[in-house]
């Protein structure tokens, strides 16, 4: 069995103290878009968890999006109560959450994020994210991605 790269190794390894097994897939050809991944899994791209990480004045913020979505920056500052919010810089999500961009969970970060749920992804029973690389994704119940994430269920969408 050929073993994980780490960054995958930690989503297993946050899954499993939070109670559950994670399956991962792997894609040579790579999972970064929505449309990528779920081309790769057969799954509608409304089912792809996006975490765009958002700096919001100063702070990390995560909003799980569905693959169809796109993220309103007025909406989000609004539910993180500050006047802005715009995508981080790509240096600064590495250092908070340990995760490159194309890669980022929704969860198993190196610190913690305040997190927001896309409604949308609450409609299905299952739902796939990005398992820390840009080549593995992982299948889990929408329930149980609230669960872990602490997310709150908001609508952020533009």
């Amino acid at each position: 069995m050929t073993s994980l790269p780490s960054s995958a190794q930690r989503v297993v390894d946050a899954a499993t103290a939070n109670g559950l097994t994670c399956e991962l897939s792997e894609f040579p050809d790579g999972t970064r878009t929505a449309e990528d991944a779920a081309a790769a899994v057969g799954c509608n791209t409304a089912q792809i968890v996006k975490s765009m990480i958002f700096d919001a004045d100063g702070e990390l913020v995560l909003a799980l999006t569905s693959g169809t979505n796109r993220v309103d920056g007025d909406k989000l500052a609004a539910l993180a109560g500050v006047d802005k919010c715009s995508r981080a810089d790509i240096d600064d999500v590495r250092r908070h959450t340990g995760y490159a961009i194309g890669g980022v969970p929704p969860f198993g970060h190196d610190n913690p994020v305040r997190t927001w749920i896309d409604p949308l992804l609450l409609t299905f029973d299952q739902v796939w994210g990005a398992a820390g690389t840009p080549r593995h994704v992982f299948p889990i119940a929408p329930a149980h991605l609230l669960r872990i994430t602490g997310a709150i269920e908001a609508d952020f969408c533009a």
